[in-house]
């Protein structure tokens, strides 16, 4: 049996996008995915606006904790959204 921890999707919110307005919306929550390497560098592997996932400075992002309800809402429209992509 395997006893790997699955890790809980984490969300951030921008507050800086001035280097990356294109790819970044101010005060708009992303999907952060688990990059230990980035994170030890200064960074989050977000999923940007063009719905791939790139590096960007961790201190242009608060991280945010969320209810396991509300997650699951945004795993679900995240998911939504991929399908009609």
């Amino acid at each position: 049996m395997s006893t790997r921890k699955v890790s809980t999707p984490r969300f951030a919110i921008c507050i800086d996008n001035s280097e990356y307005p294109a790819s970044l919306e101010k005060h708009k929550i992303y999907r952060v995915l688990p990059d230990k390497e980035a994170e030890r560098d200064g960074d989050l592997r977000v999923i940007d606006e063009s719905g791939e996932d790139y590096l960007y400075p961790a201190d242009y992002f608060i991280l945010v904790d969320l209810p396991r309800e509300e997650i699951r809402v945004l795993n679900e429209s995240y998911a939504r959204g991929i399908e009609h992509a």
